[in-house]
């Protein structure tokens, strides 16, 4: 297939090395001084903006960063259906492709969120009370141009697939498409100066949108309310506890969420944010009456060379503050970690849901390819140190992206044990329904890659409100006071975040 590359040096060596029969139609080197920042400045007022965002630098889990917009086809999910993926399997189907290997994982396909309720798709399971902002339960785009950054190599390439061309037309007809699809990225990449088309308005809708779960005052002040007071949180804990002792469950994941008035537009807030807590597996997504910014720390799926990781973060604890230097006391440092990695409680709840994962992926993988490749490790962020572990097996051959979904989601790092059981008792306990928060957000590519998120540490700004939520594990030893506190602590970079907006 005949491709074009304006941008590329006389040395590179990619068109020795990929056969042309793999290769997009249109790849080109961008210019070194057009990072990640810059682009979305010039791009984030197309529909549908996304911005996958490695931004945690010097983290081996940061390489890439993708950023893609103004999708061919789009993809949406009200309420609960069956075999929701249906339509993603079959248009992955009809435009399939072999990885370029010297170009980021992501080189068009299929991106987007899918809320927490859309594990309502797989499972009988009700609805929480509240619902105030009926947002979608998955929005995803068919993305046949990327902007893709590979962070090691200092380079970022524009890849456009032309995804749609007359299948009777051939490799030209598909250029033609190529072309025509990513001229006008070019255009507002490349202009002299980003366009004011870029200001985006905050929707003052508030008030018209009335909350109908009760509201708190919490301790932050500043206009923040919760759907729960420190005492109901508490005891809701406690609930949560005795289906514990009475053996329903084992460990459930516990959330309360928090919402004020929207006080600068959600693109602001999230160049703010990924200033401030910058996180490995970060994100922005405009999906048009709402937009979701995230500062995830925790990867769901992961789908390279037909391998699936997945990662579970259970056991937190708060960072000792910086100085004014912005150092960190390095002794407290380590002696805060070590407080987590020896915890009775905190290990045996991270262990419990590897448990979990690896029965989820036994639906999905090959026999015996399951592997714990680290359990219990110790990760540093900006404001808090995790306990994480990993999971890798090999998927089945015969099984796709829609197969991988029921099987595994919602995640159970934020679920709980048993997981069907779990979600109906979150669904009991916690007032709002969750919306993009516990979802995930990423991509897979009709090469066969994947990457998804889960939606924590993640703001969604709809209506005027910024809405976002933290929550814990739940186990039989869990102290009420302790558990509540624990959410204070994962709520403190994106408190940091929007009170730089101020």
């Amino acid at each position: 297939m005949a491709s074009r590359n304006r941008f590329f040096s006389k040395t590179t060596t990619i068109t020795t090395k990929i056969g042309s029969d793999t290769r997009p139609p249109v790849v080109e080197l961008l210019p070194p001084d057009l990072s990640p920042e810059a682009a979305f400045e010039r791009l984030n007022s197309l529909p549908y903006c996304l911005w996958l965002d490695s931004a945690l630098a010097d983290d081996p889990r940061s390489r890439y960063s993708y950023l893609a917009a103004d999708p061919c086809r789009g993809h949406r999910i009200d309420r609960p259906i069956s075999d929701p993926l249906a339509t993603i399997d079959r248009w992955l189907a009809q435009h399939p492709s072999s990885r370029c290997p010297e170009l980021p994982p992501f080189q068009g396909g299929v991106a987007g969120y899918m809320a927490y309720e859309f594990g309502r798709c797989f499972e009988r399971i009700l609805p929480a009370k509240h619902d105030e902002f009926g947002l979608p339960l998955a929005v995803l785009g068919m993305y046949d141009v990327v902007l893709a950054w590979d962070h090691a190599l200092g380079r970022g390439w524009l890849i456009s697939q032309g995804y749609g061309a007359p299948p009777h037309g051939g490799d030209a007809e598909r250029l033609l498409l190529a072309e025509r699809r990513a001229e006008p990225f070019r255009r507002r990449l490349f202009a002299p100066t980003p366009s004011s088309a870029s200001i985006q308005p905050i929707n003052m809708h508030a008030m018209a949108h009335g909350l109908t779960a009760p509201q708190f005052e919490t301790r932050l002040g500043g206009g923040w309310v919760g759907n729960f007071d420190s005492q109901g949180y508490q005891q809701t804990v406690q609930r949560a506890r005795q289906y514990i002792l009475a053996g329903d469950i084992f460990q459930v994941n516990l959330s309360q969420r928090l919402l004020c008035p929207a006080r600068c537009d959600s693109r602001t807030l999230y160049q703010r944010l990924r200033r401030l807590n910058a996180a490995p597996f970060a994100a922005y997504f405009d999906m048009g009456p709402a937009q979701i910014v995230s500062a995830s720390p925790e990867r769901f799926l992961k789908v390279q060379d037909g391998w699936i990781e997945t990662r579970t973060i259970k056991g937190t604890r708060r960072r000792p503050p910086a100085d004014a230097s912005g150092g960190i006391d390095r002794s407290l440092d380590e002696q805060i970690a070590s407080e987590v990695l020896s915890s009775p409680k905190d290990r045996a709840e991270n262990i419990m849901i590897v448990d979990l994962l690896r029965n989820d992926l036994s639906r999905i993988c090959e026999p015996e390819s399951l592997v714990v490749d680290q359990l219990c490790g110790i990760e540093y962020y900006p404001y808090v140190v995790h306990l994480v572990s990993s999971i890798r097996a090999r998927m089945r051959t015969d099984a796709g992206f829609s197969d991988l979904i029921a099987a595994v989601f919602p995640g159970g790092s934020i679920t709980g044990a048993p997981k069907v059981r779990a979600m109906e008792i979150i669904s009991e306990l916690e007032p709002t329904v969750r919306g993009p928060y516990c979802g995930s957000l990423g991509y897979v590519g009709t090469n066969g890659e994947m990457d998804w998120n889960i939606l924590i540490r993640t703001l969604t700004c709809s209506h005027g409100w910024w809405q976002f939520q933290v929550g814990g594990g739940i186990v039989a030893h869990s102290q009420p006071d302790m558990e509540e506190e624990e959410t204070w602590t994962k709520a403190a970079g994106i408190i940091a975040a929007i009170d730089a907006t101020l």
